[in-house]
């Protein structure tokens, strides 16, 4: 399968002639996005509403078909045995499918570029010796800033033809990285299809270890559903949840890249903290009590308990007569409604309408014939809203939550049972003898994140919450239950894709298995899927940091990297502290030699030192989630920031110390082993302390 990459005029050579293609392919979709700038809104609907949203529309439809250079617009083809059906439906005549990141067409509507996501393109993904799936030739096309210089051919049912890796798919793997993260569509793996592919209807869990390209797949498959789906959940919407903001911003072009402009991107802390502004920290005690399922059925029970069985009738006057509903069958309809277990809010508007078609009964048996507008008329009237308002009354979600934290005693009355004494201590507030001023108010009150994640719960209790049609949950294995929770309200009548790996759980709360994270988002159902290829991190690095692996979580396969790089690690110890950061200067030095991004990650404690050094030194240096340059490739990154990211050649500050900078030594292992899993070409681990046993 070799690489051609010879250059010549001639209409019989296929690299001039694939660059025509391609040429032909640009204008091509130069004229789709003229044709969309020419639409006049006028000339299709006089109404002022429907022209905003068909210019809305219009707008973006322009900006998906922009022809981004940098970008190949196809980046391999298919030549079928047969002609395909699936093509025809495409609208082309012919057996050869260019695959691309985009839909293409001619001025007569006959594609010139398929669309990776349709169902002719899945061959190019899934395709083999064994089951060639009736394509004869795979073509791919190799890329230098955007122009094509080289193609290698694939004859799938050749016997002639030895199988063997393809160096311009490695080449594509492996290519340096600088700015956000790209998309892997020209490279995506059979066992990665599958999942990008599967149905709307299913959650799919992935566990992946580094460079396993979970993230990506999340992503691609937030593409394909678009694609297969659009129409429903362009009504129903979707969302990419992150673990941070620098997260966020490394794969923000993902998918623009591949046309779809509408998907939302969010933390979790922005979810849910609509209602409050966080302003305070937890101590990580209270932090996991806070973030346990249990607070669900402590709120819960808080929120009932102002439910009050009647003790009065209700009298209600309308004109020259009183109509009587006895305390009993008031207290029967109170009952009713909690044991259906409505929504709080939804049984507080229930109830007065109960209540008034009591009255209506007794109307209608005295001869009267009252109509919808007379209940809803005796619903609003003084005595049954005050009878409301003192069996059923409305609740404010964070009034609630403040009162549960910063009341000792209401806080026993509703987690007896379910949370212990210290851990009741740990959560509230004020406790007698603490000589803590109590919180007075709900803006007053220094909310932490996992109090915002309650108030969201007590708001669903409350309310329901809107759920979308699809939801990515990345790095899910650091959300807490009551995370999840939130999540899972977002998705509830839809479904969700959960990314994560177990082994790189760093928070306290951090889950302990993918079952007991889907039952907490109410996924429980969902298949879990394992990828082990590693397509990233070179062999000897993944080798090297799944040493840790039996410490951190024992049990759960080690990635087996496809990709050999002798030389990809150095691990080198410093004689003397003080020489440590000259020598993690020189280190950055080395590495930026090469092409590509370099990061250099250190334990948080020590980042003022480093970023001090590399001043010192000439070096300017970026934050994680600022965009890397060619002019600036090096990252100062934070051990605590480094989850998600990806750097061609990583300097590892003093391995003990991000250890030790966290509360206990398996969350510190799991943070190194995220540190040690972000090289894609080269890793240099440089120590003065001793490393960890668990490396030797």
């Amino acid at each position: 399968m070799p690489a051609h990459e010879h250059e010549s005029d001639t209409t019989t050579d296929p690299l001039a002639h694939e660059r025509a293609h391609l040429a032909a392919s640009r204008a091509a979709l130069r004229a789709m996005r003229e044709d969309a700038q020419a639409l006049n809104i006028r000339d299709v609907t006089a109404n002022w509403v429907n022209a905003a949203v068909l210019q809305a529309q219009i707008a973006d439809r322009i900006k998906s078909l922009a022809d981004l250079s940098h970008t190949p617009l196809f980046f391999g083809r298919l030549d079928y045995l047969h002609v395909v059906g699936a093509a025809q439906a495409e609208g082309a005549e012919g057996e050869q499918f260019y695959i691309g990141r985009r839909h293409v067409h001619d001025a007569d509507g006959d594609p010139m570029v398929i669309d990776w996501r349709a169902p002719v393109s899945q061959p190019f993904y899934r395709a083999s010796r064994k089951d060639p799936l009736d394509v004869g030739q795979r073509r791919r096309f190799g890329y230098t800033g955007g122009e094509l210089t080289a193609y290698e051919d694939e004859h799938l049912t050749d016997p002639s033809e030895a199988a063997q890796t393809s160096k311009l798919l490695q080449a594509e793997i492996e290519r340096p990285r600088v700015g956000p993260m790209r998309d892997i569509v020209a490279t995506i793996q059979p066992e990665q299809d599958e999942i990008v592919r599967s149905d709307l209807g299913g959650t799919v869990c992935v566990q992946g270890g580094p460079g396993t390209g979970k993230t990506a797949v999340g992503l691609h498959r937030v593409a394909y559903l678009l694609y297969a789906h659009r129409e429903r959940l362009a009504r129903t919407g979707t969302l990419v949840i992150g673990p941070n903001k620098s997260f966020l911003h490394y794969i923000e072009q993902v998918l623009p890249a591949l046309g779809e402009l509408e998907v939302k991107q969010a933390t979790v802390e922005d979810l849910v903290t609509a209602q409050v502004e966080v302003r305070g920290a937890d101590e990580a005690r209270a932090a996991v009590v806070k973030g346990d399922a249990r607070m669900a059925e402590v709120l819960r029970r808080a929120i009932r308990s102002h439910v009050t069985m009647p003790a009065e009738p209700v009298m209600v006057v309308r004109g020259s007569r009183r109509w009587r509903v006895p305390a009993y069958e008031i207290e029967e309809m109170v009952k009713e409604l909690l044991a259906r277990d409505m929504r709080y809010g939804a049984a507080h508007e229930a109830l007065p309408l109960r209540i008034a078609h009591a009255v209506l009964v007794r109307m209608e048996e005295a001869g009267e014939a009252p109509d919808d507008r007379v209940q809803n008329a005796v619903a609003r009237t003084p005595a049954v809203k005050a009878a409301v308002k003192a069996i059923w009354p409305a609740v404010e979600p964070s009034k609630l939550v403040l009162r549960l934290l910063s009341d000792p005693e209401f806080l026993a009355a509703h987690a007896d049972g379910l949370l212990s004494e210290d851990e009741q201590k740990a959560i509230v507030w004020t406790l007698p003898g603490s000589g803590k001023r109590a919180v007075r108010s709900v803006k007053s009150a220094k909310w932490s994140a996992a109090d915002a994640v309650l108030i969201d719960e007590a708001n669903d209790l409350v309310a329901r919450t809107h759920s979308l049609g699809h939801v990515v949950i990345d790095e899910a294995q650091d959300l807490s239950p009551m995370q999840y929770r939130a999540v899972g309200r977002r998705c509830s009548t839809g479904s969700a894709t959960v990314l994560g790996d177990l082994a790189q759980g760093t928070t306290p709360w951090s889950t302990q298995s993918w079952d007991q994270a889907l039952h907490h988002l109410g996924k429980s159902d969902a298949v879990v899927e394992e990828l082990t290829a590693g397509f990233r991190v070179p062999r000897e690095v993944i080798a090297y940091a799944s040493r840790l692996l039996p410490v951190i979580s024992p049990g759960l396969a080690a990635v087996e990297s496809v990709r050999e790089s002798p030389g990809s690690l150095s691990v080198r110890e410093v004689t003397g502290a003080d020489a440590l950061d000259a020598a993690v200067v020189a280190a950055c030095e080395e590495s930026l030699e090469q092409e590509g991004s370099t990061g250099l990650i250190a334990a948080d404690a020590r980042i003022p030192a480093l970023a001090e050094a590399l001043t010192a030194a000439g070096h300017t240096y970026l934050s994680p989630g600022q965009e890397t340059t060619a002019e600036s490739r090096l990252t100062l990154v934070p051990a605590s920031l480094a989850k998600g990211l990806e750097y061609d050649y990583v300097v590892l500050d003093e391995p003990a110390a991000v250890v030790d900078g966290e509360p206990d030594e398996r969350t510190g292992l799991r943070r190194l082993y995220v540190a040690l899993t972000r090289a894609v070409s080269g890793l240099i681990v440089l120590h003065a302390a001793p490393l960890p046993q668990e490396l030797g």
